[in-house]
Formats: C-alpha cells, sequence, structure tokens
C-alpha cells in the first residue's frame, strides 16, 4: 500500500508536471474503483483544469478549476502510471489525457481502490478522508498532541499506528519501520508503554517518515509507479539481520497482515 514516503513525492510530481494544464481526454476502461456513474466521472473532468494535487493520509486529492476535487484512495495496489512509461496494464481503471501530450494512467491489481469526485467544499462526505485524524507529518501534531490522542487509544500499539482516526497516512510497512526505531514491540499494548516510550513513538515516527520520504523520492524519481522498499531495515525482512543487534528478524501474519519486528530490539 503506498504510504506518506511515496505519496508525498508522487503528488509532488505530478503537481509540478500537470499542474495549470486542462484534461484533453478520459478514458475509463474498468469504472469498478469510481464511486460514481461512468457519466459523472467523465463530464466533471473533460475539460477541467488542474489547479493543484496535494496528499491527505494515503489519499491523492486532485483539485480542479470547477471548484471540485478528484480523490484517491490507492489501497493495496492502486498507483498511477505516464502512458510513455510502459504499455497499457490489463488493470486499468481509467486515463486522463492532459493538454501538451501528458496523460497518466490508474492501475490498479485487485481493485480495491476508490476514486471520488466531489465538490471541493464536500470533501467531508468521502468515507475515510472525512474520518482521518492529523496527518503524520503535520507540524500541528506536536509530541504534546500526539500523545493526548494516544491517551484515547487502547489495543496494540501497531494498530493503534495504523488506525487513520488516530493519525493518517502510516500503513503496515512503515508502521513496522516506526516501531523498530522507537524499540516497542508490535503487539504491546498502548497502556503498558510508559510515557518516555510513548513519547518516543513520536520522535520515530517524524524520523522515520523523515528520512524514508527522502529515500523514496531518490529511487522513484518521475516513475511514478514505483514502490520502493528494499531500503526499509525490518519490514519483509524476516530471516534477515537485525541492522541493529545482528539476530535474526522475526516476520508472523496475525490477520493476514505480515508483521516484521526484532525480538531483541523490541522487548515487550
Amino acid at each position: 500500500m503506498p504510504e506518506i514516503p511515496e505519496l508525498e513525492h508522487v503528488s509532488g510530481v505530478l503537481r509540478e508536471r500537470l499542474g495549470g494544464r486542462r484534461i484533453a481526454g478520459v478514458e475509463v476502461s474498468r469504472p469498478i474503483v469510481i464511486r460514481l456513474p461512468r457519466e459523472e466521472f467523465e463530464a466533471g473532468l473533460s475539460g477541467a483544469r488542474l489547479e493543484d494535487v496535494r496528499r491527505s493520509g494515503k489519499f491523492l486529492l486532485f483539485e480542479f478549476d470547477r471548484a471540485t476535487t478528484m480523490a484517491v484512495a490507492p489501497m493495496l495496489t492502486g498507483r498511477f502510471q505516464w502512458t510513455g512509461d510502459a504499455k497499457a496494464h490489463a488493470r486499468t481503471c481509467f486515463t486522463l489525457e492532459f493538454e501538451g501530450d501528458l496523460a497518466i494512467r490508474y492501475i490498479d491489481e485487485r481493485f480495491l481502490g476508490k476514486v471520488y469526485l466531489v465538490s471541493s467544499e464536500r470533501l467531508d462526505t468521502v468515507p475515510v478522508l472525512s474520518e482521518q485524524g492529523p496527518d503524520a507529518l503535520d507540524p500541528a501534531l506536536t509530541e504534546e498532541a500526539f500523545l493526548q490522542r494516544l491517551r484515547r487509544y487502547r489495543g496494540q500499539v501497531k494498530n493503534v499506528l495504523v488506525n487513520a482516526k488516530f493519525v493518517a497516512g502510516i500503513g503496515n510497512a512503515y508502521v513496522d519501520e516506526i516501531l523498530f526505531e522507537a524499540g516497542v514491540h508490535p503487539f504491546t499494548a498502548v497502556k503498558d508503554l510508559s510515557a518516555e516510550r510513548r513519547a518516543g513513538l513520536h520522535r520515530a515516527m517524524v524520523s522515520v517518515l523523515g528520512w524514508a520520504s527522502e529515500r523514496a523520492a531518490e529511487e522513484i524519481g518521475e516513475r511514478i509507479d514505483r514502490k520502493p522498499r528494499d531500503f526499509l531495515r525490518v519490514h519483509r525482512k524476516g530471516g534477515e539481520a537485525c541492522p541493529k543487534c545482528g539476530g535474526a528478524i522475526s516476520e508472523v501474519s496475525p490477520n493476514r497482515r505480515v508483521t516484521s519486528f526484532c525480538r531483541a530490539c523490541q522487548p515487550h
């Protein structure tokens, strides 16, 4: 699933290359991910000028001059791709052609993504987006604000950090990295964390998302369909050596969600 490091860079590339251009053509090939009738989607985008692309949590928001916003939640396998980078994928859902001979296609191998087109004043009608908490990179989410929000939540710390209602933008990959940085076992209950370890979660979140965003930007470049993860230290590295202690990284899959951690460096 694309998370903050990938989506932050992708939004910037799309904004830089497509900002100010009008949509010259809309082709919907698999409307299953679009949460409104095909005809309304095509009419709402055709001829519209793209004013901005920004990220909110794990959404990409395309803002148009008609005071409308296309909100895209890529979920597990959704991604955008420049049409010139590869042949059309069999799971291409729609293609947007822009002035100046530029076009992007949205691909979703499992059709789990969700695409909305709403009035910019009605973003509160978009499910999940309207319910999510502050963005993990929002400067207003200070350590104090983070800890205050954390007091409202119970359960295992990993489940809390990936809960968009708590904080938006963190998914399964980077939560493993954050917990590794903080030295916290993923299945520890929030109530069992000391004040210092809770504060350490915030510091680790800011640190990990910071350096990972830089690495993701370097590796993605203009190829916005890429989702580089080789540089991660523990996620999906089960059996490999821990970069801190040299022991084997553990990997388990409760509820079919891979969790990677070091038992020595992340004690309960």
